[in-house]
């Protein structure tokens, strides 16, 4: 599931215009450029210890100086790494969960920002909500909350609800503040406030 999530983005990412490439993303901070770059960075095992060490065991300022050393290739070189690491990469093929919950999230980090949609296919989205990355740190958000998908067999926790489209729960999950408004329940503010 993570080598096809990576080439659907790599397709998504052959139809950009050059202005798309430089829009901002719903990660803070990032183009849809420094997102590829992040997606890209499957590095080594050898680069990402390195890396890890140097940026102080930080995930955020490993993310960061790992897209630093791609954000500067031409697109079709960036597209291209990121194509070359389906069904390959160290961090895909040893925590593919993980990888997988990432690349599904950033995929719609590129595509919603752009006004773009796509039907995320019901076992790949099904998988991201239900194992989300931990770097994103979902626990802060989803403690105490129960969450149900709206338009798949899918729900988790426990005391006030969050309902909603599984892209949405998603992308809340993993921390968009985007989305909110597309949920409801009981749960929804405590979710809001948790965001802010």
């Amino acid at each position: 599931m993570i080598a096809d999530e990576r080439r659907d983005i790599v397709a998504t990412l052959r139809t950009l215009s050059d202005e798309e490439w430089s829009a901002p993303s719903l990660c803070a901070g990032w183009q849809v450029r420094d997102v590829v770059a992040h997606l890209a960075s499957d590095a080594s095992a050898l680069t990402y210890a390195a890396t890890t060490v140097r940026q102080g065991f930080s995930p955020d300022r490993v993310n960061n100086a790992l897209v630093r050393r791609h954000r500067a290739l031409p697109r079709a070189q960036l597209t291209d790494l990121l194509e070359d690491t389906a069904g390959r990469g160290m961090l895909a093929t040893t925590l593919p969960g993980i990888m997988l919950a990432d690349a599904v999230v950033h995929h719609q980090d590129i595509l919603r920002p752009l006004g773009r949609t796509r039907r995320i296919p019901p076992e790949r989205l099904r998988h991201a909500i239900a194992h989300p990355d931990p770097f994103a740190y979902p626990g802060r958000r989803t403690r105490g909350l129960r969450f149900v998908a709206t338009d798949l067999d899918w729900s988790s926790g426990s005391g006030p609800e969050v309902c909603g489209p599984g892209e949405a729960l998603a992308l809340a999950i993993a921390g968009r503040p985007v989305v909110l408004d597309e949920l409801d329940g009981d749960g929804v503010p405590v979710l809001r406030a948790r965001m802010e």
